[in-house]
């Protein structure tokens, strides 16, 4: 799911990934608007209100949105560069971002919970969930060649119209790769949804500690690989001629 890239992919691949970690965005998203009021998965916000900011000549709350968008950008960058270099020399090189992705949902969870004044860390607590999320964006995205983006639906509502339209125009076996495109937007949004649906719902009941709910889907996702490739491995050592 996550250790296959490139040409290596399937199409199965590419469905498990987008209903675990769209799920982990969806959980994201309306649970860190839920905390902060901040929009956690894409920088589309937070563009217009960096120009809303600058416009009306508030400096600092202007400053605050650009940090937001590099944090964004920057977690994007660190984890495409560490990819396309980790993948010389090992399988796992989903690891360290899911690693990283992790440590920051389990810390806002629990400093979240015990800090009694969020407003005055608001500016570092989202900022470190939109370096999360652009984190997973990348990864996902370099992982699948581009098929499979997890944190936001702007894209996939677009796409989604176009090949649906593409497949009322188009006869016989040329439907079958359309169908595919079809039913993966379709699982993504889906499961955004589900995500988001259950984040803001358990976010009631659990408060801050609704953060280690994604946390754990992206162990669960990690650890699935890891697990198959070496039961794999003592599979084919046990069926090796002696």
């Amino acid at each position: 799911m996550l250790r296959h890239p490139g040409n290596r992919r399937t199409f199965s691949h590419n469905i498990r990934l987008a209903a675990l970690l769209c799920l982990t965005a969806g959980f994201v998203n309306v649970t860190g608007f839920r905390a902060f009021m901040v929009l956690t998965t894409n920088v589309t916000g937070h563009v217009a209100l960096f120009a809303e900011h600058l416009a009306e000549g508030d400096i600092s709350s202007a400053l605050i949105a650009g940090l937001w968008m590099l944090l964004f950008f920057l977690g994007a960058l660190l984890c495409s560069l560490w990819i396309h270099r980790a993948a010389k020399w090992t399988t796992y090189s989903y690891a360290l971002p899911i690693a990283v992705e992790v440590l920051i949902l389990c810390v806002v969870g629990y400093l979240g919970s015990r800090t009694p004044d969020i407003q005055s860390h608001l500016t570092w607590f989202a900022g470190s969930l939109l370096f999360a999320m652009g984190l997973q964006n990348a990864m996902v995205s370099v992982i699948s060649g581009a098929v499979v983006r997890t944190s936001h639906l702007t894209g996939m509502f677009t796409d989604l119209g176009i090949e649906l339209s593409a497949l009322s125009l188009t006869r016989n076996e040329a439907r079958k790769p359309i169908k595919q495109k079809i039913l993966l937007r379709l699982i993504i949004i889906t499961s955004f949804f589900i995500g988001g649906v259950s984040g803001g719902f358990l976010f009631t009941y659990l408060s801050f500690y609704t953060f280690f709910i994604p946390a754990g889907i992206l162990i669960i996702a990690s650890g699935y690989d890891i697990f198959r490739v070496n039961l794999r491995r003592s599979v084919r050592k046990l069926r090796a001629p002696k």
